[in-house]
């Protein structure tokens, strides 16, 4: 099917929309009748209700919102619209978020139904370009048009594909194609199957595995059904494909128990399988060793005879592992493995740069000092590890200049700053988001700099809305404005309650920063609620240890209560783990259960400890509630701060003591 192009020329919002726009650049905004449309518009589009929201639409014209409601309404039945209908709205709500947005969601449907010529006329005009299964679209479109692929066109469609955790027609479409003219090989079919089976998404595993050997799927399904079965089997690894399924069962194996993978690749399955083929069973299995924060883990990763053989994954948790065990030699040749784009990562530059140092030697001191220079700051963990490896600590960075009255004007009059910010005034929370940070993120094809940035996120200061002044500000790259990232609303309330029960107010404040960006209302999938994200049953116990009397569930949500339950369980949480933050925090964010057993083992540096907590929002949770603590110490203090001092060592608990509160929930 061919639609015509719907390219058509821009023009200005109509004058209602601009001056709506006018009226919310003013500090306060008063909900009137056209928002109550557009909020009934909104719960249509939540329950696919077409007719209510084509009836409710001419009641939206005017309305500050209005590219929401009509997007709304397009959108729930984009699959039916015509591409005049499309090339209206385009052009009707011309440089606005909701254009784009509906240009993404065309040019997807485009691609499915294989219009390139529909595709290729209107992709010029897209802006975010953050969408992976659209620029796959996009790149098979150019390969079609030339009939051949470069290095950058195959590479983008690779990178891409693999990392698209779910499966998807775009790049899964791209990359049929550049397999089959072998500009891709087979081997990139089956590495999206590792991965795709490591990550739990048989489906995509699957489309994989069709690509490049359609016969096998009949095995795939019983491997993905049972692989313990399948691999006590009598089968014989022969082929590519029957040897990729071995792969793929030992993988699964390994996912429920890396012992048992381990012992059937020693024995039976190991001979069958090329090096390349066993280096990627050995990393994963050692991988979910590590996870598992195993001792096992680096005998596995031992087999690995080429560490390039494995993925980013697997040897960042090598690094971990070898970190746990004090082996510095296999924590720099596992980064070195690694990919440019993960050797860059802050991370992985300090590790490396802490395994140079290790092992010693002029030359290595060096380069490590030279690592440590390039990421050293105030922006994060380890750049604040950094600076105290280079004998600095955190200190409140020099401001930059005052915004002028004219900066300020020009973020007060940016239409999408305004709308984004009237639609979370109204309750549009997710919507007014995403505007904003269509707003402000730096896109491929420009963005804010770092003024424009400042200003949008004093804007945002200014009207309280928290989340948005500190994402922004923390986008800037050659200026801190440390009062936009690093807020403290509430100041008094949170001083003397932290003080009265013997709290660092810095960690009160960088928990709230990491928990709740200082959104009032809040509410988290589990229930959580709140500045400081307590749960019910929590909040509950608190008080009642506490002694606050008449405490109820729905107290939550009071400022000053929330503040008090959650300052009085971070204390108690910060007792029963022998005053450690890092404990603390990770009890605050996963439960006290789950630290509980992740100490028990060597005795550790904390930010070694903390780089092998198991789950990935815990790991970065503890990072960034103690790099926040760091940043907020400086400022309440107006001293310098050490990272470290508040790290101090994690080991198992000295059983001659008493559990403070062993009923901890």
């Amino acid at each position: 099917m061919k639609f015509p192009s719907i390219l058509a020329p821009r023009r200005q919002l109509f004058g209602a929309l601009a001056l709506a726009l006018a009226a919310l650049a003013q500090p306060a905004c008063a909900q009137s009748a056209g928002d109550d449309v557009v909020l009934q518009m909104k719960q249509a589009f939540q329950r696919g209700d077409k007719a209510r929201l084509s009836a409710l639409l001419p009641q939206a014209r005017g309305s500050a919102l209005e590219p929401w409601a009509a997007y709304w309404e397009l959108k729930a039945r984009l699959q039916e619209a015509t591409p005049q209908e499309v090339q209206d709205f385009l052009a009707r709500y011309a440089g606005t978020y909701q254009e784009d947005r509906l240009r993404n969601d065309w040019l997807l449907l485009l691609g499915q139904r294989r219009d390139w010529d529909g595709f290729a006329a209107i992709h010029a005009g897209f802006r975010m370009r953050d969408d992976l299964q659209v620029r796959c679209y996009a790149t098979l479109v150019e390969v079609l048009k030339t009939g051949v692929a470069t290095k950058a066109q195959v590479d983008e469609v690779r990178d891409n594909w693999l990392r698209q955790r779910d499966a998807d027609d775009g790049c899964l479409t791209a990359a049929e194609r550049l397999i089959a003219s072998r500009a891709m090989s087979n081997d990139d079919a089956w590495k999206k199957a590792r991965l795709s089976i490591e990550a739990n998404r048989p489906k995509a595993a699957g489309d994989a595995v069709m690509l490049v050997a359609p016969d096998a799927m009949p095995t795939f399904a019983q491997v993905n059904a049972n692989a313990g079965k399948f691999l006590s089997g009598a089968v014989v690894a022969i082929s590519r494909p029957r040897k990729e399924m071995v792969v793929l069962a030992l993988i699964k194996t390994a996912i429920a128990d890396p012992d048992m993978a381990a012992s059937l690749l020693d024995g039976k399955w190991g001979a069958m399988l090329s090096n390349e083929e066993r280096n990627w069973v050995w990393g994963a299995i050692g991988r979910q060793a590590a996870t598992k924060l195993s001792p096992s883990a680096n005998v596995y990763f031992a087999n690995v005879t080429k560490d390039a053989d494995l993925s980013d994954d697997m040897l960042g948790w090598k690094v971990r592992a070898a970190l746990r065990a004090g082996q510095w030699k296999d924590v720099q040749t596992a980064v070195l493995a690694m990919s440019k784009t993960a050797q860059d990562d802050p991370t992985w530059i300090y590790w490396h740069a802490r395994a140079l140092t290790a092992i010693g030697g002029e030359q290595r001191r060096t380069q490590a000092r030279a690592l440590l220079e390039g990421i050293a700051g105030t922006r994060g963990f380890y750049e604040l590890l950094a600076l105290e490896d280079l004998g600095q600590r955190a200190v409140v960075p020099t401001r930059p200049a005052p915004l002028t009255p004219e900066e300020k004007q020009a973020a007060r009059n940016n239409p999408s700053l305004a709308r984004g910010l009237y639609a979370i005034a109204i309750g549009l929370r997710s919507e007014g988001v995403r505007e904003w940070n269509y707003a402000t993120n730096l896109h491929e094809n420009g963005g804010m700099g770092d003024r424009e940035l400042l200003a949008a996120a004093d804007l945002a200061c200014q009207r309280e809305v928290w989340d948005r002044c500190i994402n922004t500000s923390e986008r800037t790259k050659g200026a801190i404005d440390v009062d936009q990232r690093f807020p403290m609303p509430f100041r008094d309330t949170v001083l003397r309650k932290s003080q009265d029960i013997g709290l660092d107010p810095a960690y009160v404040y960088g928990l709230i920063r990491q928990e709740s960006r200082f959104i009032m209302d809040a509410r988290s999938g589990v229930g959580a609620s709140g500045l400081m994200q307590v749960m019910p049953a929590t909040a509950r116990w608190t008080a009642n240890k506490i002694g606050m009397v008449g405490f109820t569930p729905s107290q939550i949500t009071d400022r000053d209560t929330n503040i008090t339950i959650g300052t009085s369980y971070l204390k108690l949480a910060l007792d029963d783990f022998d005053g450690s933050m890092a404990l603390a925090a990770a009890a605050y964010n996963a439960g006290p259960g789950r630290p509980r057993n992740w100490r028990n083992g060597p005795v550790l540096d904390a930010a070694i400890w903390a780089e092998n907590v198991p789950f990935t929002e815990t790991r970065d949770y503890v990072k960034k509630v103690l790099a926040n603590t760091t940043n907020y110490a400086a400022l309440i203090t107006g001293q310098p701060q050490s990272l470290k001092a508040r790290l101090g060592r994690v080991g198992p608990r000295d059983q001659r003591e008493p559990e403070p509160n062993k009923d901890l929930p």
